[in-house]
């Protein structure tokens, strides 16, 4: 089995990575010089639309600097670790470092951060009722069906007082883990890409920002509660992260591209698409 510690290493090493990351100049007289049929070109898999529109800007920045981005946007996600594990993609964000965690305990893989993008809240919404505090007895809840986005699902739950956890399974409970549940909630554990889908069909439901913005929902507006209300709480393995192979955590070009992600242009073209929901984890 490969190290699993890789990826801690990776996270630890974050800070000084994006020191190193915001402190190089680049050679952009040179790169304006270059045709973009020169340019080398770097693939990264994303999940959303939204995650396409902010690449899509870092991309026209990245071509004066000799990269073309190339954006693979993926339905699901456990396609973009596989691409990447395998080669058919250089790059991939979209996902947060637990869940990076989880993937690479359960698939003998070594895929490591590279640096931070943003948080994203998780956020509790319903077409049944206007707060949490009407979910009714033996209400029914959807939730993440993977180990990481389930277990921030059922930690939103708790910190609304709709159940309580067993503390010592810390960020990565399961429904088994639950010690409390007065109110007799029962859970539909979905694939997170198919719970926006679901929610006329339970009485709430617990959805990641971007399938939620992606079907049509403004989670400052419409969910009911959202975790990153007190972002000071949201654990470090909730930030989004760039993701790439072990093998290529010094790659110059892959610094490039993470750099000009975490600038003040992301920063506000994420504001724009996302509306303000997710926060730069760069800058956190």
């Amino acid at each position: 089995m490969k190290k699993k510690n890789v990826l801690f290493s990776g996270v630890a090493a974050l800070t000084l990575f994006l020191a190193a990351c915001g402190s190089s100049d680049s050679n952009t007289d040179s790169a304006a010089d270059t045709a973009s049929s020169d340019n080398e070109t770097v693939k990264i898999g994303v999940v959303s639309e939204v995650e396409v529109d902010v690449w899509e800007d870092v991309a026209s920045r990245l071509e004066d600097k000799g990269i073309d981005l190339e954006i693979v946007q993926f339905t699901d996600y456990v396609q973009p670790n596989v691409a990447l594990e395998n080669g058919d993609i250089d790059l991939n964000a979209f996902q947060h470092v637990a869940y990076l965690e989880d993937f690479n305990a359960n698939n003998e893989s070594d895929l490591t951060p590279i640096g931070f993008t943003y948080v994203s809240p998780l956020g509790l919404y319903s077409e049944k009722v206007t707060d949490y505090a009407e979910i009714a007895e033996g209400a029914k809840i959807a939730i993440p069906n993977d180990v990481t986005n389930g277990g921030r699902a059922l930690l939103l739950l708790q910190a609304i007082g709709l159940i309580k956890l067993d503390e010592a399974k810390g960020t990565t409970p399961t429904v088994n883990d639950i010690i409390e549940n007065p109110k007799n909630i029962s859970f539909e554990e979905l694939d997170a890409a198919q719970i926006a889908r679901s929610l006329p069909d339970v009485d709430a439901a617990v959805i990641n920002t971007n399938y939620a913005t992606d079907s049509g929902l403004n989670p400052k507006e419409d969910a009911l509660f959202l975790d990153t209300d007190n972002i000071a709480s949201v654990a470090d393995v909730y930030k989004n992260i760039v993701a790439a192979r072990a093998a290529d955590i010094d790659n110059e070009t892959y610094k490039t591209v993470v750099a000009e992600y975490q600038t003040a242009e992301t920063a506000a073209i994420l504001d724009d698409v996302t509306a303000g929901n997710d926060v730069p984890a760069w800058e956190q």
